[in-house]
């Protein structure tokens, strides 16, 4: 009966503590209205806002995303100071009073920091491809596969269909014609679209 009860409660324990992880899809689906709606502001791709999100906070998990609310791994504002098992950490990482706060920084950061303002001055919300890699080639990441593991979580999990939503094409609504069709006359869509 003890091994039962004990067996019982290291299950619900373990359970208690892997539910408290974010994961992948449960951080996609938490933050990508902040994400579209930073795109349509910034014209950042949601795709790329969320990509790094992921990345940088192991979706929210990572000790800097929990403390600081930091999702970026955005250093500088001076020193932070978190507690982690009743020991006092001292951080270089920038803390936010939310996680949307932290958003919009990353979005201020990549369009008015001279280093990365030439990319939304360039690029299309549409163009994931070309933000991820020139986000590193201008230093943001030191390492040498930050973009392609930044693009690996977007290929992944379909980020980039967030960056183009059937309202800002209304073209994607309607079906290509039919060249075989002498009429010329184009289907109507399903659910009056």
């Amino acid at each position: 009966m003890k091994k039962i009860l004990l067996i019982t409660a290291l299950l619900i324990s373990t359970l208690a503590a892997s539910a408290q992880k974010n994961t992948s899809l449960s951080y996609i689906d938490k933050f990508k209205a902040d994400a579209i709606r930073i795109m349509q502001e910034t014209g950042i791709p949601a795709s790329i806002i969320l990509g790094v999100a992921m990345h940088e906070s192991a979706c929210g998990n990572s000790a800097v995303a929990q403390n600081l609310n930091n999702q970026f791994g955005v250093k500088g504002g001076g020193t932070s100071v978190y507690y982690k098992h009743k020991k006092k950490v001292k951080s270089s990482y920038k803390q936010y009073d939310s996680i949307t706060e932290s958003f919009e920084d990353f979005a201020r950061i990549m369009t008015e920091r001279k280093q990365f303002s030439h990319l939304a001055d360039q690029l299309t919300q549409y163009d994931y491809v070309a933000w991820a890699k020139g986000i590193q080639r201008s230093g943001y990441a030191s390492s040498r596969k930050w973009a392609s593991q930044v693009l690996g979580l977007i290929n992944k999990y379909k980020l980039y269909d967030l960056d183009q939503t059937p309202a800002d094409h209304p073209a994607l609504l309607q079906p290509a014609p039919d060249p075989t069709d002498p009429t010329g006359i184009q289907p109507k869509m399903a659910n009056n679209q």
